[in-house]
Protein backbone atom coordinates (compact mmCIF):
# COMPACT_ATOMS: atom_id res chain seq x y z
CA UNK A 1 0.00 0.00 0.00
CA UNK A 2 1.27 3.34 -0.67
CA UNK A 3 1.01 6.13 1.98
CA UNK A 4 0.53 9.41 0.71
CA UNK A 5 2.13 12.47 2.76
CA UNK A 6 -0.49 14.22 4.87
CA UNK A 7 0.14 17.93 3.06
CA UNK A 8 -1.51 19.51 6.52
CA UNK A 9 0.27 17.60 9.08
CA UNK A 10 2.94 19.11 11.00
CA UNK A 11 1.82 23.36 9.83
CA UNK A 12 1.90 25.68 12.50
CA UNK A 13 -1.65 26.89 12.94
CA UNK A 14 -2.60 30.40 12.69
CA UNK A 15 -5.56 31.71 13.89
CA UNK A 16 -7.05 35.57 12.67
CA UNK A 17 -8.75 37.55 15.12
CA UNK A 18 -10.57 40.12 13.74
CA UNK A 19 -13.74 43.17 14.69
CA UNK A 20 -14.96 46.25 14.63
CA UNK A 21 -13.20 49.37 16.72
CA UNK A 22 -14.00 49.02 19.98
CA UNK A 23 -14.89 45.33 20.13
CA UNK A 24 -12.19 44.18 22.90
CA UNK A 25 -9.70 42.75 20.42
CA UNK A 26 -6.86 44.41 22.75
CA UNK A 27 -8.68 43.32 26.09
CA UNK A 28 -8.84 39.55 25.20
CA UNK A 29 -5.06 39.50 23.56
CA UNK A 30 -4.11 40.90 26.64
CA UNK A 31 -5.89 37.91 28.87
CA UNK A 32 -4.80 35.32 26.30
CA UNK A 33 -0.70 36.28 26.94
CA UNK A 34 -1.02 35.26 30.38
CA UNK A 35 -2.83 32.28 30.15
CA UNK A 36 -1.00 29.02 30.84
CA UNK A 37 -1.96 27.49 27.95
CA UNK A 38 -0.63 30.64 25.89
CA UNK A 39 2.82 30.01 26.58
CA UNK A 40 3.79 28.77 23.57
CA UNK A 41 1.64 30.77 20.97
CA UNK A 42 3.32 33.58 19.23
CA UNK A 43 0.92 36.68 19.19
CA UNK A 44 1.12 39.12 15.79
CA UNK A 45 -0.51 42.97 16.39
CA UNK A 46 -1.48 45.11 13.62
CA UNK A 47 -2.86 48.65 14.38
CA UNK A 48 -3.24 51.96 12.70
CA UNK A 49 -1.25 54.65 13.86
CA UNK A 50 2.45 55.59 14.17
CA UNK A 51 2.62 54.53 18.20
CA UNK A 52 2.00 51.01 19.42
CA UNK A 53 -0.36 51.52 22.15
CA UNK A 54 -2.23 48.09 22.04
CA UNK A 55 1.58 46.96 22.14
CA UNK A 56 2.49 48.37 24.75
CA UNK A 57 -0.49 46.95 26.54
CA UNK A 58 -0.10 43.42 25.88
CA UNK A 59 3.84 43.25 26.26
CA UNK A 60 3.38 44.94 29.80
CA UNK A 61 2.75 40.85 30.38
CA UNK A 62 4.40 38.75 27.36
CA UNK A 63 7.15 38.78 25.57
CA UNK A 64 5.78 36.40 23.17
CA UNK A 65 4.45 40.03 20.69
CA UNK A 66 5.49 41.15 17.40
CA UNK A 67 4.06 43.83 16.31
CA UNK A 68 3.50 44.55 12.37
CA UNK A 69 4.74 47.65 10.97
CA UNK A 70 2.63 51.59 10.77
CA UNK A 71 -0.53 49.79 8.28
CA UNK A 72 -3.06 48.22 7.95
CA UNK A 73 -2.86 44.27 7.91
CA UNK A 74 -5.24 43.87 5.24
CA UNK A 75 -3.23 46.33 2.39
CA UNK A 76 -0.12 48.36 3.37
CA UNK A 77 1.20 45.95 5.51
CA UNK A 78 0.23 42.68 4.05
CA UNK A 79 3.62 42.53 3.54
CA UNK A 80 5.05 42.96 7.05
CA UNK A 81 3.15 39.79 7.74
CA UNK A 82 4.54 37.88 5.71
CA UNK A 83 8.05 38.79 6.76
CA UNK A 84 7.18 38.80 10.08
CA UNK A 85 5.58 35.48 10.11
CA UNK A 86 8.76 34.10 7.84
CA UNK A 87 11.05 35.62 10.61
CA UNK A 88 9.23 34.16 13.44
CA UNK A 89 9.50 30.69 11.75
CA UNK A 90 12.86 31.38 10.98
CA UNK A 91 14.16 32.32 14.36
CA UNK A 92 12.15 29.98 15.80
CA UNK A 93 14.44 27.33 13.97
CA UNK A 94 17.73 29.06 15.02
CA UNK A 95 16.50 28.77 18.71
CA UNK A 96 16.55 32.53 18.80
CA UNK A 97 12.80 32.51 20.20
CA UNK A 98 10.60 30.04 22.20
CA UNK A 99 9.79 26.87 20.36
CA UNK A 100 5.72 28.06 19.29
CA UNK A 101 3.24 25.84 17.59
CA UNK A 102 0.79 28.65 17.11
CA UNK A 103 0.25 31.55 15.53
CA UNK A 104 -2.82 34.28 16.71
CA UNK A 105 -2.87 37.27 14.44
CA UNK A 106 -5.00 40.33 15.85
CA UNK A 107 -5.86 42.50 12.87
CA UNK A 108 -7.35 45.93 13.32
CA UNK A 109 -10.46 46.92 13.32
CA UNK A 110 -10.93 48.56 9.65
CA UNK A 111 -9.14 45.42 8.52
CA UNK A 112 -10.91 43.16 6.02
CA UNK A 113 -9.55 39.87 7.23
CA UNK A 114 -10.15 38.12 3.76
CA UNK A 115 -6.73 39.08 2.52
CA UNK A 116 -5.13 37.43 5.13
CA UNK A 117 -6.50 34.45 5.43
CA UNK A 118 -5.48 34.74 1.54
CA UNK A 119 -1.84 35.40 1.64
CA UNK A 120 -1.57 31.93 4.18
CA UNK A 121 -2.32 29.92 0.88
CA UNK A 122 -0.84 32.07 -2.03
CA UNK A 123 2.47 32.99 -0.54
CA UNK A 124 4.51 29.34 -1.01
CA UNK A 125 7.16 29.53 1.98
CA UNK A 126 4.10 30.68 4.30
CA UNK A 127 1.97 27.68 3.08
CA UNK A 128 4.69 25.29 3.55
CA UNK A 129 5.15 25.94 7.46
CA UNK A 130 1.56 27.57 8.47
CA UNK A 131 -1.78 26.96 7.96
CA UNK A 132 -5.09 28.89 8.97
CA UNK A 133 -7.02 27.15 11.44
CA UNK A 134 -9.95 29.37 11.97
CA UNK A 135 -11.27 33.26 11.91
CA UNK A 136 -12.56 34.74 15.01
CA UNK A 137 -14.46 37.80 15.08
CA UNK A 138 -15.76 39.63 18.26
CA UNK A 139 -19.11 41.38 17.52
CA UNK A 140 -19.85 44.73 20.74
CA UNK A 141 -22.78 43.88 22.58
CA UNK A 142 -23.77 47.56 22.83
CA UNK A 143 -22.45 48.68 19.19
CA UNK A 144 -22.50 46.08 17.19
CA UNK A 145 -26.72 45.79 15.66
CA UNK A 146 -25.24 49.93 14.71
CA UNK A 147 -21.97 48.87 12.96
CA UNK A 148 -23.32 46.24 11.15
CA UNK A 149 -26.04 48.58 9.67
CA UNK A 150 -23.39 51.17 8.69
CA UNK A 151 -20.06 49.34 8.56
CA UNK A 152 -19.75 47.34 5.52
CA UNK A 153 -16.10 45.91 7.74
CA UNK A 154 -18.27 44.99 10.52
CA UNK A 155 -20.56 42.81 8.30
CA UNK A 156 -17.74 41.63 6.38
CA UNK A 157 -15.89 40.37 9.46
CA UNK A 158 -19.00 38.46 10.60
CA UNK A 159 -19.44 36.83 7.39
CA UNK A 160 -17.14 35.29 6.85
CA UNK A 161 -16.13 34.10 10.58
CA UNK A 162 -15.45 30.40 11.51
CA UNK A 163 -16.33 31.91 15.40
CA UNK A 164 -17.97 34.93 16.89
CA UNK A 165 -17.77 35.81 20.45
CA UNK A 166 -20.27 38.62 21.56
CA UNK A 167 -18.11 41.17 23.77
CA UNK A 168 -19.50 43.64 26.71
CA UNK A 169 -22.97 41.32 27.18
CA UNK A 170 -22.58 42.48 30.61
CA UNK A 171 -23.17 46.28 29.50
CA UNK A 172 -26.45 45.51 27.56
CA UNK A 173 -29.83 43.74 28.16
CA UNK A 174 -31.52 40.76 27.16
CA UNK A 175 -33.88 41.90 24.57
CA UNK A 176 -30.90 43.74 22.71
CA UNK A 177 -28.75 40.78 23.17
CA UNK A 178 -31.10 38.30 21.49
CA UNK A 179 -31.95 41.02 18.48
CA UNK A 180 -28.01 41.03 17.86
CA UNK A 181 -27.55 37.16 18.26
CA UNK A 182 -30.27 37.11 15.79
CA UNK A 183 -28.91 39.09 13.33
CA UNK A 184 -25.32 37.43 13.85
CA UNK A 185 -27.41 34.01 12.87
CA UNK A 186 -28.93 35.57 9.87
CA UNK A 187 -25.49 37.06 8.63
CA UNK A 188 -23.41 33.66 9.57
CA UNK A 189 -25.59 30.51 10.39
CA UNK A 190 -22.23 27.93 10.39
CA UNK A 191 -20.54 30.56 13.02
CA UNK A 192 -20.75 28.83 16.95
CA UNK A 193 -21.68 32.38 19.06
CA UNK A 194 -20.42 32.95 22.52
CA UNK A 195 -20.45 35.71 24.62
CA UNK A 196 -17.47 36.31 26.77
CA UNK A 197 -17.06 39.74 29.62
CA UNK A 198 -13.38 41.63 29.78
CA UNK A 199 -11.60 39.11 27.50
CA UNK A 200 -11.97 36.23 29.79
CA UNK A 201 -12.06 32.99 28.29
CA UNK A 202 -10.46 29.54 27.81
CA UNK A 203 -7.85 29.52 24.86
CA UNK A 204 -9.29 26.18 23.75
CA UNK A 205 -12.72 28.11 22.15
CA UNK A 206 -9.90 29.48 19.41
CA UNK A 207 -8.07 26.50 18.35
CA UNK A 208 -9.35 23.34 16.39
CA UNK A 209 -11.90 25.26 14.11
CA UNK A 210 -9.77 24.32 10.84
CA UNK A 211 -8.98 21.41 8.55
CA UNK A 212 -5.48 20.26 10.57
CA UNK A 213 -5.32 17.14 8.93
CA UNK A 214 -6.73 14.78 5.37
CA UNK A 215 -6.99 11.81 7.81
CA UNK A 216 -11.30 12.60 8.10
CA UNK A 217 -13.06 12.92 11.55
CA UNK A 218 -15.71 14.43 13.30
CA UNK A 219 -13.74 17.41 13.62
CA UNK A 220 -13.46 17.77 9.97
CA UNK A 221 -17.28 17.94 9.65
CA UNK A 222 -17.38 20.47 12.50
CA UNK A 223 -15.16 22.87 10.36
CA UNK A 224 -16.89 22.23 6.91
CA UNK A 225 -20.27 23.39 9.79
CA UNK A 226 -21.98 20.80 10.48
CA UNK A 227 -22.62 18.75 13.75
CA UNK A 228 -21.77 22.63 15.39
CA UNK A 229 -23.89 21.65 18.47
CA UNK A 230 -25.71 18.72 19.56
CA UNK A 231 -28.95 20.84 20.22
CA UNK A 232 -30.80 20.04 17.41
CA UNK A 233 -31.32 23.71 16.39
CA UNK A 234 -31.74 24.62 12.82
CA UNK A 235 -28.42 25.93 12.34
CA UNK A 236 -26.73 22.92 14.43
CA UNK A 237 -26.18 20.76 10.77
CA UNK A 238 -25.79 23.45 8.48
CA UNK A 239 -24.11 22.08 4.51
CA UNK A 240 -26.82 21.61 2.60
CA UNK A 241 -29.58 22.15 5.13
CA UNK A 242 -29.50 26.17 5.62
CA UNK A 243 -32.52 27.49 3.04
CA UNK A 244 -33.10 31.03 5.07
CA UNK A 245 -32.40 34.07 3.02
CA UNK A 246 -32.04 37.81 4.50
CA UNK A 247 -32.34 41.22 2.59
CA UNK A 248 -29.11 42.12 2.89
CA UNK A 249 -26.31 41.95 0.25
CA UNK A 250 -24.14 39.21 1.66
CA UNK A 251 -26.14 35.98 0.91
CA UNK A 252 -25.50 32.46 1.86
CA UNK A 253 -26.40 29.42 -0.22
CA UNK A 254 -25.66 25.79 0.25
CA UNK A 255 -25.81 23.52 -2.31
CA UNK A 256 -25.74 19.53 -2.45
CA UNK A 257 -25.35 16.92 -5.65
CA UNK A 258 -25.87 13.16 -5.39
CA UNK A 259 -23.44 12.68 -8.06
CA UNK A 260 -20.14 12.62 -8.17
CA UNK A 261 -17.85 15.00 -10.37
CA UNK A 262 -14.64 14.71 -12.14
CA UNK A 263 -12.41 17.21 -10.98
CA UNK A 264 -11.51 19.05 -14.40
CA UNK A 265 -15.70 19.83 -14.60
CA UNK A 266 -16.08 20.58 -10.77
CA UNK A 267 -12.56 23.14 -11.33
CA UNK A 268 -13.78 24.38 -14.55
CA UNK A 269 -17.45 25.41 -13.16
CA UNK A 270 -15.44 27.43 -10.11
CA UNK A 271 -12.96 28.64 -11.76
CA UNK A 272 -15.26 30.42 -14.24
CA UNK A 273 -17.20 31.31 -11.38
CA UNK A 274 -14.21 33.11 -9.67
CA UNK A 275 -13.52 34.46 -12.73
CA UNK A 276 -17.02 36.50 -13.11
CA UNK A 277 -17.34 37.33 -9.35
CA UNK A 278 -14.10 36.36 -7.70
CA UNK A 279 -14.49 39.57 -5.18
CA UNK A 280 -18.05 39.09 -4.56
CA UNK A 281 -17.41 35.35 -3.31
CA UNK A 282 -16.50 36.14 0.25
CA UNK A 283 -16.04 32.41 1.33
CA UNK A 284 -16.19 29.14 -0.21
CA UNK A 285 -16.26 25.65 1.74
CA UNK A 286 -17.26 22.38 1.15
CA UNK A 287 -17.00 18.82 0.66
CA UNK A 288 -17.13 17.61 -3.17
CA UNK A 289 -17.71 13.73 -4.00
CA UNK A 290 -14.94 13.66 -6.95
CA UNK A 291 -15.21 10.30 -8.46
CA UNK A 292 -16.24 8.71 -5.05
CA UNK A 293 -12.90 10.19 -3.00
CA UNK A 294 -13.62 13.30 -0.97
CA UNK A 295 -12.15 16.46 -1.44
CA UNK A 296 -11.97 19.39 0.69
CA UNK A 297 -12.26 22.57 -1.22
CA UNK A 298 -12.14 26.10 0.78
CA UNK A 299 -11.32 29.56 -0.64
CA UNK A 300 -12.00 33.20 0.31
CA UNK A 301 -12.78 35.03 -2.92
CA UNK A 302 -10.72 34.69 -6.03
CA UNK A 303 -7.89 32.59 -3.91
CA UNK A 304 -8.49 29.07 -3.02
CA UNK A 305 -6.45 27.01 -0.95
CA UNK A 306 -5.11 23.52 -2.82
CA UNK A 307 -7.93 20.85 -2.19
CA UNK A 308 -7.34 18.43 0.51
CA UNK A 309 -8.40 14.86 -0.44
CA UNK A 310 -9.29 13.19 2.49
CA UNK A 311 -8.30 9.51 3.50
CA UNK A 312 -11.89 8.98 3.78
CA UNK A 313 -15.52 10.11 4.06
CA UNK A 314 -16.06 11.19 7.28
CA UNK A 315 -19.55 9.99 7.58
CA UNK A 316 -21.98 7.43 5.45
CA UNK A 317 -23.16 10.52 3.56
CA UNK A 318 -21.15 10.95 0.53
CA UNK A 319 -22.95 13.69 -1.14
CA UNK A 320 -21.18 17.20 -2.65
CA UNK A 321 -21.87 19.92 0.00
CA UNK A 322 -20.41 23.63 -1.13
CA UNK A 323 -20.94 26.40 0.95
CA UNK A 324 -21.50 29.96 -0.61
CA UNK A 325 -20.87 33.08 0.95
CA UNK A 326 -21.81 35.91 -1.50
CA UNK A 327 -22.15 39.68 -1.89
CA UNK A 328 -24.42 40.89 -4.37
CA UNK A 329 -24.68 37.78 -6.20
CA UNK A 330 -27.83 36.09 -7.91
CA UNK A 331 -27.31 32.74 -5.63
CA UNK A 332 -29.36 30.86 -8.76
CA UNK A 333 -26.34 31.79 -11.23
CA UNK A 334 -24.30 29.59 -8.78
CA UNK A 335 -26.68 26.77 -8.29
CA UNK A 336 -27.77 27.01 -12.16
CA UNK A 337 -23.84 26.75 -12.92
CA UNK A 338 -22.74 23.57 -10.88
CA UNK A 339 -26.26 22.06 -11.75
CA UNK A 340 -25.28 22.03 -15.10
CA UNK A 341 -21.44 20.47 -14.75
CA UNK A 342 -23.10 18.00 -12.30
CA UNK A 343 -25.64 17.38 -15.52
CA UNK A 344 -23.04 16.46 -18.05
CA UNK A 345 -20.93 13.89 -15.36
CA UNK A 346 -23.93 12.16 -15.25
Amino acid sequence: MIFQRDQLAGKIPVTVITGFLGSGKTTLISKLVVHPEMRRVAVVINEIGEIGIDHDLVTMSSENITLLANGCICCSVRTDMQETLRDLFARRISGAIFDFDRVIIETTGLADPAPVVQTLSTDTMLAAQYRLDGLVTLVDAVNGLYQIEHYPESLKQIAIADRIFITKSDLQGAIELDKLTAEIQEINPRAKIASIVNGEMNPSELINLGLASSRSNEQTMVFLGELLDQTGSEHSKYLGDFSKRHDRSIKTLSLRFKEPFTWEAFSSALELLIALRGPDLLRVKGIVNVMGKPTVVQGVQHIFHPPVTLDHWPTTDIDTRLVFITKNIDTGMIENLFKAVGAITK
